[in-house]
């Protein structure tokens, strides 16, 4: 086939609407990408073909927890790239080793499963449920899980999500997945039989809205799980790794759950996922069981490593504890001041906040991007917020400002 020499080359510089073009001309249509072409990033900012800047309130969807090109991370990865990137889990590296250390000595959690993503790290908790029950000639194959959920795009995942409209053409689902409304514990209580392996649940919903739990629900849906003798797994592939106050959310709650999963800002915008789990629930996956080609790659370790440095040993911890409560107080504050005609409440702990609109976020999105602050949505009209961890006092106050524009002044 030809190369079209009509597309632009190194020697110029495409706009927004020409890369929009040539990628609807190659990639498959099933994302709906905001009218911009984002290509480089300082900090929290970003910087889109055509050089306009935007604050990012968005953080990669609560993934770009120390920021765009953050010196550490890029001193991580080029190290690490000088020496070995991938050999597959054949063999042992360091890296793996390292970061698995790292873990297990801030977690409950006394084995690791690295993979790439969140969807993968649910798969294979999901997985491990059931295997755990059969080594144990206990036929539990059913899941707990809540409507609102969100858990991945696998079929088994996707199943387990609680959002109908995510299963929409891909029925027949996995069979034995159960849904209880979001904090019914009664229903939780229904649900659990002889067959039931594991119960699911993001300690705060991401897209389903940015709900979170009652005090004390957590901790009864352990002691449920305990007494039916069903596994606990704690979704925090959204708001684990410091973005609701502490570093796993279900630690604000007092319970440890026996597997957690993790995502997004583990590897701070370098692909990984974890499975965290006990050393005695772990052996359900013996070898041949499971696996993954990247998974534990020495890249993604290696920067996940200097990551989970950074907000244990680098005081981000303590900094997005800070500006989690000024960005909390700050959108108490406009939404006094819009009122409930226009805003329902504030939602969410911690960096990762929403404001509950009455309609689709949509136009507040798109106000806020043609002011220079992106933003995006959770469920169907949760303004969501998740900058990365690092954001100074002043920038949150400048995309407050912003955000005040949009929903108040230009009204």
């Amino acid at each position: 086939m030809a190369i079209d020499s009509s597309n632009p080359t190194s020697d110029s510089t495409p706009t927004n609407a020409e890369l929009a073009t040539r990628a609807s001309e190659v990639l498959v249509g099933n994302y709906a990408p905001q009218p911009i072409a984002l290509v480089r990033g300082e900090g929290c900012w970003l910087y889109d073909a055509e050089d306009r800047r935007y604050l990012d309130f968005m953080g990669g969807i609560a993934t770009a927890v120390l920021g765009h090109a953050n010196p550490k991370l890029r001193e991580a990865l080029e190290s690490q790239a000088a020496k070995l990137w991938h050999v597959s889990n054949l063999y042992t590296t360091e890296p793996q080793i390292e970061l698995a250390e790292r873990l297990t000595s801030s977690s409950f959690a006394e084995a690791i499963y690295f993979c790439n993503s969140g969807a993968e790290a649910n798969e294979a908790a999901l997985k491990l449920a059931r295997k755990h029950h059969r080594d144990h000639d206990d036929d539990r194959f059913e899941i707990i899980a809540f409507e609102g959920a969100f858990h991945g795009r696998t079929l088994f995942t996707v199943s387990a999500t609680g959002t109908p409209a995510y299963w929409k053409g891909f029925e027949p689902l996995v069979p034995g997945i159960h849904h209880a409304p979001w904090c019914d514990e009664e229903a939780v209580r229904s649900l659990l039989s002889e067959k039931t392996a594991a119960i699911i649940i993001e300690p705060m919903q991401g897209e389903g809205g940015l709900r979170t739990p009652e005090p004390g629900f957590l901790r009864r849906l352990r002691e449920l799980a305990d007494e039916n003798g069903c596994l606990l797994i704690f979704d925090e592939v959204q708001v684990g790794m410091g973005r609701t106050g502490t570093l796993f959310a279900h630690e604000q709650e007092d319970v440890i759950p026996d597997v957690m999963t993790l995502a997004k800002a583990l590897g701070g915008g370098i692909p990984i996922g974890a499975m965290c789990t006990t050393r005695e629930l772990s052996r359900a996956l013996m070898p041949g069981t499971h696996a993954s080609t990247f998974g534990g790659n020495p890249l993604a370790c290696a920067v996940a490593s200097v990551v989970l440095d950074e907000l244990l040993e680098g005081g981000v911890l303590g900094h997005a504890k800070s500006m989690g409560e000024r960005l909390g107080d700050g959108l108490e504050a406009i939404a006094a001041d819009a009122g409930p005609d226009q805003i329902r409440g504030v939602r969410g702990r911690g960096l990762l906040r929403g404001l509950a609109l009455h309609d689709s976020p949509s136009a507040v999105i798109e106000g806020c991007r043609g002011r220079g602050l992106l933003v995006i949505s959770a469920g169907d009209n949760v303004l969501r917020l998740a900058p990365p961890l690092t954001i100074s006092a002043d920038e949150i106050d400048q995309g407050l400002a912003l955000l005040r524009e949009v929903l108040i002044e230009s009204n």
